[in-house]
């Protein structure tokens, strides 16, 4: 146990102490699960790097497979290059081309690991003019370049799409296209506008549910070429909704992060699998769950999985985009990478209040590999904001 010092919201400090933290498993004890459990993993920033941090991105590569390496040990598959690694908000397509390189040359040394690739229209200039065409050919152009590493495909919503598009018809011509070209069966992203207000509408609608209809419609012309779809609109009963209608053999991944305990544990007419941001952030205890869920303890599951939630919604809160900075601090904490520091400037996204909150969750869902090292980190990031 430790204690700290920490900022509270009437703006004064208050002591805390710590509590008995997770039991994390033993190096080589992988856990069989019976859920497709993916995390999508963040990237290590190189602290040392000599760049502009907000307009360049340097990673630290090594750090960053040794993150993938760790989720792999726990049992986790990775999605790899997603929004969790500050795709679009920091971390360009170039710079995911040679992500997604480095990790699939990990995974290769690591039979049986799961690893899928974000594909989009990414590359594209914002700024220009495009053509329902063009983003067809975009699309084409990162999966074909994917596909030659023999990456498995998810293919990410495009922000381009949902600019130009005119209607459901542009979202069905262009998945259409692609589907058809695809070597394997892929899962596809639907990422609403609150982790990204740029796709706002995607599917052709602003509502929720007449969206669905779109994705629905297309998933069943093309089921033979779908593994499954994971949606991330922070709503269990849009999932539920979505999930009881989805084509036979299309699975559902749950991308809702404050929702995922109940949504992967299930109901009488079926569960989700999982492709969560958080499972980054509290990987052991995913783990942890997932394995007593797959053995039947569904109570001990939701006995590991259920304190995490309410620091993934704090983790997840509006703007839900900035949830990265929470995921990163996170790994900090628990000597994952040496140091917070984020590409783009990104660790400054949350308030030292939004941090403070987070380490007390995170300690009362026994995420905290390490308590005192924590304690100490933390504090040290007090002491760098003039609170020694």
């Amino acid at each position: 146990m430790a204690t700290i010092s920490l900022p509270t919201k009437d703006r004064s400090f208050a002591p805390y102490t710590t509590g008995e933290p997770i039991v994390l498993p033993k190096k080589g004890e992988t856990p069989k699960l019976n859920r497709v459990a993916f995390a999508a993993a963040h990237v290590v920033a190189d602290p040392l790097a000599d760049n502009d941090p907000w307009l360049d991105a340097a990673v630290d590569w090594d750090k960053t497979i040794a993150f993938r390496e760790y989720l792999w040990d726990l049992g986790l598959g990775v999605a790899e290059a997603m929004d969790t690694a500050q795709r679009g908000m920091g971390l360009d397509w170039n710079g995911a081309k040679e992500l997604i390189r480095r990790a699939l040359a990990a995974a290769r040394l690591r039979p049986g690991v799961k690893l899928a690739c974000g594909v989009g229209t990414d590359h594209l200039d914002a700024n220009a003019r495009v053509s329902i065409d063009d983003i067809i050919r975009a699309y084409e152009q990162q999966i074909e370049e994917i596909e030659a590493m023999d990456g498995r495909l998810i293919v990410m919503a495009s922000r381009a799409l949902a600019r130009v598009a005119n209607g459901p018809e542009d979202y069905a011509r262009v998945y259409a296209r692609i589907l058809r070209q695809v070597k394997q069966p892929v899962i596809i992203h639907w990422l609403g506008e609150m982790f990204d207000p740029a796709l706002a509408g995607y599917w052709g609608a602003a509502d929720h549910m007449a969206a669905m209809e779109t994705c629905l419609a297309i998933l069943q012309e093309h089921a033979d070429k779908i593994d499954g779809i994971k949606i991330s609109l922070l709503s269990k009963e849009k999932e539920i909704a979505m999930r009881r209608r989805l084509p036979k053999g299309v699975r559902m991944y749950t991308g809702d992060d404050f929702n995922y305990a109940e949504l992967i544990a299930g109901d009488e007419e079926g569960y989700s699998h999982a492709l969560l941001g958080i499972f980054d952030a509290i990987a052991p205890a995913a783990s942890a769950g997932l394995a007593r869920l797959a053995k039947g303890d569904t109570q001990g599951f939701h006995g590991i999985l259920e304190p995490t939630v309410p620091l993934s919604r704090h983790i997840f809160k509006n703007p839900t985009r900035f949830y990265k900075t929470g995921v990163v601090f996170l790994a900090w904490l628990n000597g994952l990478q040496d140091h917070f520091m984020m590409i783009g400037g990104q660790e400054s996204a949350r308030s030292l209040l939004h941090l403070a909150e987070l380490f007390r969750l995170a300690d009362q869902a026994r995420v905290l590999h390490d308590p005192e090292l924590a304690a100490a980190r933390m504090s040290k990031l007090l002491s760098v904001h003039g609170f020694a």
